[in-house]
């Protein structure tokens, strides 16, 4: 009997079709293995010959002119580094905002092609906007795992659904079901720096937690890069001519900004002069170093935003000290990233690593809605806290450290986007869409030290890849037609820096703000609402309610003249061809509504109609989404449970430090936390008298809502065994949200304590049966 060959090996390996199933050319099977010949094993896929390891880097919430390399105020020596033995892209382009960025860059395509035109939280069901990553959308990490690499990614995710970033999950949406081998790292749109809320594969994990304690030297930015390390070396160890991708994206500089005291105390000083003077600071820097052109222009600051010589002498001492954290968190995360590509030196892998270091996810953050910037950003810019100028005063040396959730001034923002207008969300403006990049591959580029000024957009990334590792863009991934990359690969201009530019057309589009480069020309609407509105008006016809405007980018590299009035025909033009490319990739239909789309309500959701939760002990790590929503409304909290004399610990509890609630045994005495914010006139503790029995115990909350809206005041009523035990009130309730990263968790806590009265995990020392929380319609 001859045996067949594999129906796979003719042409083999086909890699525009994935998975490539293993090649085996076999002989003469008979069912005596001595009659039969002698075959080799099936040979295994494996990377082309040649193709560089790659890592990719990308920072979050970092402007154009922030670091050093292009002419900021923040030393970022390994950036630094990278640029002169690499080159330094100028004209390099994101989506504006967070979510759709990622999903880009990932997947080679735009964002809304990959089903994420806004942010998880605030998905909506149209193609564009659901969040739902099409099989037909693969990522890099699938293609480059199904060709033969290592495959990996690091800190933060935020392309998860809202509804699916639970312990059950599903999973096929998670890094390791889109294709990437390992993960480490978080799910949401930021993480607390010294209490992480972390994700090893799908298991959750507390790793600032050491023998049941708080490591106080634990850091997430030195965490991801010890373990990115280890990964690389554990892969060049087991598999030395295998090559690596891994994805690298700390949460860093988003907020909260958190750094470790002793970088804060580098920049002790730095910033007294304010961000109005550094705007003009970086800029004459920009040109000297010829980051831009001798003639380009600094863009007006809009009116609204805050004037530092209209701050007291007071709040510039605040907002200075703003800028002192975030400028030691991004130094600090630089230099951790400097261990990373050491670490590959130290291998002898650097010169052929493809390093890929995008310095902004989109521009700086100017969400702080006051000016003076923030020391929470869930209690401020979500719940509806004030901060005051004593409390802010009196925590000077708390910023940047785990009780603080800092945002900066919305003017620092500004600052960092230099020389363009506007933030982040605005994808009108270059302030909101142009960060800064660096690519090095001492093996593949020898034009070092140089800038590159094509258009380059953040889709062009995964092609750039590709074409450097020569694995074509597959047609079919398991058994899904794949729609074509929507970006160019770069490598064109690696050693030519006046090749002509390749991506010519791209459109842009979040939260209705919106515009399309084409051919040197960019038009864009005018912003109808600011940066840190998270409650806009919405307008009635997001397509006819925006002005438009006109620039040619050819002559102005900051978007500072409006030309619109004088080339009428060319605006028409580009409009026609928003529309074009609107129709071609999902971006309609417009919708300029922001946080009014975050309730989980809105999304497919396991709890929808669900009035009544059973919890049992170890039931923790629950997101926000998925938890039952004791917001607005009245409930019910029953604990059965059994304890010796003076027990204690945590029952349920949800959000933490600067908002949340809990239940929970201090000293045995039953009690009964609430967390408007982290201001402490916000925070309330009802706790019972005397200390329970040994035995079993019912012990029920019970949360009377007062009604008439959102965030109103409430009674509580602390019963054991059906006996009241305390009373009180909460003058003033959480109205929006606990926490974007903190959870429920049943029978210990994890991240922040809800009050400083104790501290995680706070393991409940006795047991319990269940915990049900019932909902009161």
């Amino acid at each position: 009997m001859q045996a067949q060959e594999n129906t796979s090996t003719k042409n083999w390996p086909d890699r525009t079709t994935l998975p490539i199933e293993a090649y085996q050319k076999t002989g003469k099977i008979e069912p005596n293995i001595k009659d039969s010949d002698p075959i080799e094993w099936p040979k295994e896929i494996s990377a082309p010959e040649g193709a560089p390891n790659v890592l990719l880097i990308l920072i979050d919430d970092v402007g154009f002119g922030a670091t050093s390399t292009f002419g900021g105020p923040i030393p970022t020596p390994n950036f630094d580094a990278l640029a002169k033995n690499g080159l330094i892209y100028n004209r390099f382009h994101t989506t504006a905002v967070c979510s759709p960025s990622r999903a880009a860059l990932i997947t080679g395509r735009n964002h809304h092609t990959a089903a994420t035109g806004i942010i998880m939280e605030f998905s909506t069901p149209y193609p564009g906007y659901n969040s739902l990553v099409p099989k037909s959308v693969a990522t890099i990490g699938k293609i480059l795992t199904d060709n033969g690499y290592g495959t990996s990614w690091f800190g933060k995710n935020h392309n998860v659904p809202d509804w699916q970033s639970t312990p059950a999950g599903p999973f096929y949406l998670w890094p390791t079901g889109l294709g990437f081998e390992y993960f480490y790292g978080f799910l949401g749109a930021d993480a607390h720096q010294f209490r992480p809320s972390l994700i090893e594969g799908t298991k959750p994990i507390d790793p600032y937690l050491v023998d049941g304690k708080v490591d106080p030297n634990y850091i997430l930015d030195k965490d991801l890069a010890n373990h990115a390390i280890k990964w690389i070396q554990t892969q060049k160890a087991v598999s030395p001519n295998k090559p690596f991708f891994a994805y690298y994206t700390p949460g860093t500089a988003h907020a909260p900004h958190q750094a470790p005291k002793e970088w804060i105390a580098k920049f002790k000083g730095k910033f007294d002069y304010g961000f109005d003077k550094q705007r003009q600071m970086t800029f004459e820097k920009q040109k000297a170093m010829g980051i831009i052109p001798k003639d380009a222009k600094l863009a007006p600051t809009p009116d609204d935003y805050q004037k530092w010589d209209a701050l007291s002498p007071n709040m510039k001492k605040v907002v200075a000290r703003e800028m002192e954290v975030y400028a030691a968190q991004l130094a600090y995360c630089d230099n951790q990233i400097g261990r990373v590509i050491q670490s590959i030196k130290d291998l002898g892998e650097l010169d052929n690593t493809l390093i890929i270091y995008i310095m902004g996810d989109n521009g700086a953050s100017a969400e702080d809605p006051t000016g003076q910037g923030l020391t929470s950003e869930i209690g401020i810019m979500v719940n509806g806290e004030k901060d005051t100028e004593e409390f802010m005063l009196k925590n000077l040396d708390e910023f940047g450290g785990p009780w603080t959730q800092e945002h900066y001034s919305q003017s620092w923002a500004h600052a960092m986007n230099t020389p363009y207008q506007w933030d982040k969300k605005i994808a009108s403006h270059l302030g909101g869409t142009r960060t800064g990049m660096v690519i090095s591959w001492p093996k593949g580029i020898k034009q070092t030290g140089q800038i590159r000024s094509q258009y380059a957009h953040i889709t062009d990334i995964v092609p750039t890849i590709l074409e450097a590792a020569k694995i074509p863009a597959p047609t079919t991934v398991d058994g899904f037609k794949q729609v074509p990359m929507a970006g160019k690969s770069l490598i064109y201009s690696f050693d030519n820096a006046s090749a002509p530019e390749t991506h010519t057309t791209q459109y842009y589009e979040i939260i209705a703000n919106r515009g399309i480069y084409k051919d040197g020309w960019l038009a864009n609407t005018t912003p109808r609402n600011l940066p840190w509105q998270g409650h806009p008006i919405p307008s009635e016809d997001p397509m006819k309610d925006y002005k438009w405007e006109l620039y040619d980018l050819k002559k102005d590299f900051s978007q500072t003249d409006n030309v619109a009035a004088q080339n009428p025909e060319k605006l028409k033009e580009l409009q026609k061809a928003f529309l074009e490319e609107g129709r071609k990739f999902n971006v309609f239909p417009l919708d300029d509504r922001y946080i009014d789309r975050v309730n989980p309500e809105n999304r497919p959701n396991l709890n929808k109609g669900r009035t009544s939760y059973v919890y049992h002990e170890g039931n923790s790590r629950i997101t926000e989404g998925m938890a039952p929503n004791m917001k607005n409304t009245s409930f019910s909290i029953t604990a059965d449970i059994e304890v010796k004399a003076g027990d204690e610990g945590m029952i349920i509890t949800q959000g933490g430090y600067f908002a949340g609630l809990a239940l929970m045994l201090q000293k045995g005495k039953p009690t009964f936390a609430y967390a408007f914010s982290h201001y402490p006139q916000s925070k309330w503790t009802i706790q019972s008298k005397t200390a329970l029995t040994a035995g079993k115990h019912n012990v029920t909350v019970n949360f009377d809502y007062a009604g008439g809206g959102a965030g109103k005041a409430a009674k509580v009523t602390l019963l054991v065994d059906g006996k009241e035990v305390a009373k009180g009130d909460i003058p003033k309730t959480v109205p929006s949200r606990f926490s974007a990263d903190e959870t429920l968790d049943v029978g210990e806590d994890f991240g922040t304590p809800v009050v400083r009265s104790y501290d995680v995990p706070f393991t409940f020392q006795g047991e319990i049966d269940k915990v049900t929380v019932n909902l009161k319609q």
